[in-house]
């Protein structure tokens, strides 16, 4: 019987509704061999599920996702980092300081709107340590504001919108070495968001590459048979990783369900395979060069 997996998962350390144990059990239940866990600028919920994992023989790769600058939003993931590394931490710590300077002047900007919220009310929201936007989305949906979490970032909380506030963020050559650091491998997120803004997704793969990108996510729910196709055939031209997920959020996203996204999504665990080979030979070559994570 093949084999299924999803490597792109978030949990309550960042914007999902469920516990990292949660997560594996719900996987468990589904017959998924693999997860990644991959919050947003947070590796706190990697520990926890590792652990849950051993326990409902679900393997457990450790990851993240972050967001980096760019003209548009774009985002890094990383796995099989790892998770001790002081850089990586000292870095995620920084992440989250820009973000809580963020946040109350986007509430600000919604309280100058008519909108009745504060801080508390956000934070209260977030049972991880990552408080950002769509904290403050559930917020407003709870108060009636909007009818749903894509309201809130069509209208107000999206990039350009009215009540949008940029936050400082590693650059991408920042954020890919970020992971490489940590003893992880680079991949690039959703590349079907970026072609819709019109990017010259080929030209910035390259450029990515010249940083240490290592593969593109192939495999996602937004993603149609042609584009999925195309960046397949990316990833071969370019001789690159491929990976695949759902972008869970639980309850947050209810149309994306784990490992099926709208139903029918579908990672081989071939692609893991390939992943985890990388990476160990990721490890040994930075063995010799005398690096250490």
């Amino acid at each position: 019987m093949e084999k299924y997996i999803d490597l792109h998962v978030h949990t309550k350390a960042s914007d999902g509704s469920m516990t990292p144990s949660q997560v594996v059990r719900y996987a468990a239940k589904d017959h998924l061999a693999a997860i990644a866990i991959t919050d947003h600028d947070t590796i706190d919920g990697v520990k926890e599920a590792v652990a849950e994992g051993e326990r409902y023989d679900v393997e457990v790769v450790p990851g993240i996702e972050i967001g980096v600058e760019f003209e548009v939003e774009l985002h890094i993931l990383g796995y099989y980092i790892d998770i001790k590394s002081k850089t990586l931490n000292d870095t995620l710590n920084q992440l989250q300081c820009f973000r809580q300077e963020r946040n109350p002047q986007i509430v600000k900007k919604l309280n100058a709107l008519g909108f009745a919220m504060n801080m508390a009310d956000v934070s209260a929201k977030a049972e991880g340590s990552v408080v950002g936007r769509p904290h403050i989305a559930a917020v407003m949906l709870e108060k009636g504001y909007i009818n749903n979490m894509d309201e809130a970032f069509e209208k107000y909380l999206g990039k350009g919108k009215c009540a949008y506030v940029d936050k400082k963020r590693l650059t991408p050559a920042e954020g890919i070495r970020l992971i490489k650091e940590a003893g992880g491998l680079a991949v690039l997120a959703h590349p079907v968001y970026l072609e819709q803004h019109k990017i010259d997704l080929e030209a910035l793969v390259k450029q990515l590459m010249r940083y240490g990108l290592s593969g593109i996510e192939g495999y996602y729910p937004d993603h149609s048979k042609e584009t999925h196709e195309k960046y397949l055939a990316l990833a071969r031209k370019h001789h690159l990783l491929v990976t695949g997920g759902s972008d869970f959020h639980g309850s947050h996203k209810l149309d994306i369900k784990l490992g099926k996204g709208y139903g029918d999504l579908k990672v081989p665990y071939d692609l893991l395979t390939a992943l985890k080979q990388a990476s160990k030979d990721n490890r040994l070559q930075s063995k010799k060069n005398g690096s250490h994570f």
